[in-house]
C-alpha cells in the first residue's frame, strides 16, 4: 500500500492529500488544470518536497517530516515517465535504455525490449521516432531502473488519437505483465476508462474520492464531472454462457444478476468490466412481459438527483451489491411518481464494455 498523508502550500493552491492506493494495478489522478496532480506525483517522486506529512511506500518511510526522513529520488525506487519522453538526442534507442539499466542485466534488457516492442527500434535516434514510440522508449527506460513503482503523468497528451491508440496496449499489458503499480495522471476520462483499476479525484488540492475505479465513477461526486453523454455505470462481471446463433454472451455479476451483450463471442469464464449509459436505461413500474430489451432488472431506487441545467433527472438504482443511473425526463419522474426506496424494473438497452476489458479478454 502507498500511504499518502502531506500538505503542501504552492502559490495560492493549498495541496492537502490524505489517501491510500494499492500497490498493484493502475491508479488514476484525475482532476482540473491546476488540481494538484503534477505536484502530487513530483512529491511522490522526490521531486518536491511536503511542507508537512509522511510518505509510506509499502514498509518503507520514502518521506516522514517528523523522522526527518526524506530520500532522494535515486533512493525512492521509483520510475517517472513525464507528458515529454526526454529522451538523449545524442544517443540512440539502445543508448537510452541502458541508461537505466545500471546493473547491465541483460536479461531484463531482452525482457523489457521484447514487453514494449523495441527491437527494431534499438539502432535507430530519437529523432526519427514518433511520439508514441518516443513514449514506449522512456517508459523502458524507467523500467530498466527496476522501480517498485511507476509514476506517469499525462504521458499521452502530447500524442495524436492514432499514437494514443498505438501505445494503450503496451501500458495495459505493463500493469497486467509486471504487476507493477502505476500512478497515472491524466485529465482525459476515456483514458482512465480504458486504463485506470483505481481513481483519485483531486479537486483545489484536496482529495475529492478516491478508490476501486467502478465505485468512483458510480459516486455522487464524479457527476458533475461527467458529461451528460458519458454519464454511465461501470459493472464486474463474469462471462458465463455463449449463444453463438445470436452472437451473445452471458455475463454474471457479483450477486448472480446476469446480463446479455452482444457482439463478439467471448471467453466463458472471462472477467469484464462492462459499461451501462444511463441513457440506455429506462424505467418501468411493472415488469414488462412483451419486450425486445433483454436486459430487464429489478431494482430499488436509492437517490434522485434533478438537473439544474435540463429537464432531465438522474435516477440511481440498486441491485444486490451494485448501482445503475438512468437518464430520464422529468415528466417521466413525475409521471411514475417516483421515490426514494421505490422498486422499479430497469430495461437496459445496450451493454458494452471497456477497451481495456476488450483487450485483456482475448
Amino acid at each position: 500500500m502507498l500511504t499518502i498523508d502531506i500538505k503542501k502550500q504552492l502559490g495560492d493552491l493549498d495541496l492537502q492529500v490524505n489517501a491510500q492506493i494499492p500497490m498493484q494495478g493502475i491508479c488514476a489522478v484525475f482532476g482540473r488544470s491546476g488540481a494538484g496532480k503534477t505536484s502530487l506525483v513530483n512529491i511522490l517522486g522526490g521531486l518536491s518536497t511536503p511542507d508537512e506529512g509522511q510518505l509510506t511506500l509499502g514498509d518503507t518511510h520514502i518521506y516522514h517530516q517528523q523522522l526527518r526522513i526524506n530520500l532522494p529520488p535515486e533512493r525512492r525506487r521509483i520510475g517517472y515517465v513525464f507528458q515529454e519522453a526526454r529522451l538523449f538526442p545524442h544517443y540512440s534507442v539502445r543508448g537510452n535504455l541502458n541508461y537505466g539499466n545500471k546493473d547491465k542485466d541483460q536479461v531484463h534488457f531482452d525482457s523489457v525490449v521484447k514487453l514494449l516492442g523495441l527491437d527494431e527500434l534499438l539502432n535507430r535516434y530519437p529523432s526519427t521516432l514518433s511520439g508514441g514510440e518516443k513514449q514506449r522508449v522512456a517508459i523502458g527506460r524507467a523500467l530498466l531502473t527496476r522501480p517498485q513503482m511507476l509514476l506517469m503523468d499525462e504521458p499521452l497528451a502530447a500524442l495524436d488519437l492514432p499514437r494514443k491508440r498505438e501505445l494503450i496496449p503496451y501500458l495495459l499489458q505493463l500493469a497486467k505483465t509486471l504487476n507493477l503499480p502505476i500512478i497515472y495522471v491524466s485529465h482525459s476520462l476515456d483514458e482512465i476508462l480504458q486504463l485506470a483499476d483505481t481513481m483519485l479525484v483531486l479537486d483545489k488540492g484536496k482529495v475529492l474520492v478516491n478508490g476501486p475505479l467502478q465505485d468512483v465513477w458510480d459516486s455522487a461526486e464524479m457527476r458533475p464531472w461527467l458529461p451528460a453523454k458519458e454519464q454511465s455505470s461501470l459493472l464486474m462481471a463474469t462471462v458465463t454462457a455463449l449463444n453463438e446463433g445470436y452472437r451473445m454472451s452471458k455475463l454474471v455479476l457479483a450477486d448472480g444478476t446476469y446480463l446479455w451483450i452482444n457482439g463478439l463471442p467471448l471467453p466463458v469464464s472471462s472477467k469484464l468490466r462492462v459499461r451501462i449509459h444511463a441513457n440506455h436505461v429506462s424505467l418501468c413500474i411493472n415488469r414488462p412481459t412483451d419486450s425486445s430489451i433483454r436486459n430487464i432488472l429489478p431494482t430499488t431506487i436509492t437517490e434522485i438527483i434533478h438537473s439544474q441545467s435540463s429537464d432531465n433527472v438522474q435516477v440511481k438504482l440498486a441491485f444486490g451489491a451494485d448501482h445503475i443511473w438512468a437518464n430520464i425526463t422529468r415528466w417521466a419522474c413525475d409521471d411514475l411518481a417516483l421515490t426514494i426506496g421505490q422498486a422499479v424494473y430497469a430495461q437496459i438497452k445496450g451493454v458494452s464494455m471497456t477497451e481495456s476489458e476488450l483487450a485483456q479478454s482475448f
